[in-house]
């Protein structure tokens, strides 16, 4: 599929070591299109609550809100709901938290995880907003809220 050739392209030209980088646009396509493909929604719980969430992804945060640190149980809990095998396409708030899911799982012997690039609401915007400029929200993409 030329979807992954163009995300893994990304990826090594950004130094990644995980299989690629996806926009938003086409992790839905392949979470649409290709069986046993994960969307894991890495963000905060009140992050989820309070802007949405794409419907059937899997929750599991990276960290652990308030202090933030890191879910020691972030690998097994992907591989309780997912196979190392699957595709698995993390995404975030912005692009970054998933940029270090991605690449903790495939050093965990996951060989086809990917990085949405943008995140669920993207980067901020002059007025230090986010949710305007880029992501899979501004892209039209579906989303529910909780």
């Amino acid at each position: 599929m030329a979807i992954f050739e163009r995300a893994a392209t990304r990826a090594q030209e950004a130094g990644h070591a995980y299989a690629g980088d996806l926009s938003p646009v086409e992790a839905f396509a392949l979470f649409r299109a290709v069986p046993g493909a994960r969307l894991i929604d890495v963000r905060t719980l009140p992050e989820v609550e309070f802007v949405g969430m794409v419907h059937d992804s899997l929750h599991i945060p990276w960290q652990i809100y308030p202090e933030m640190q890191i879910n020691p149980a972030f690998a097994d809990e992907v591989l309780a709901r997912a196979s190392s095998d699957d595709v698995l396409m993390f995404l975030c708030r912005s692009g970054a938290r998933s940029v270090a899911a991605a690449t903790f799982m495939t050093a965990r012997g996951c060989s086809r995880c990917y990085n949405v690039l943008e995140g669920f609401e993207g980067g901020k915007d002059a007025q230090g907003r986010r949710g305007f400029k880029e992501g899979w929200k501004v892209a039209g993409l579906p989303w529910v809220n909780l």
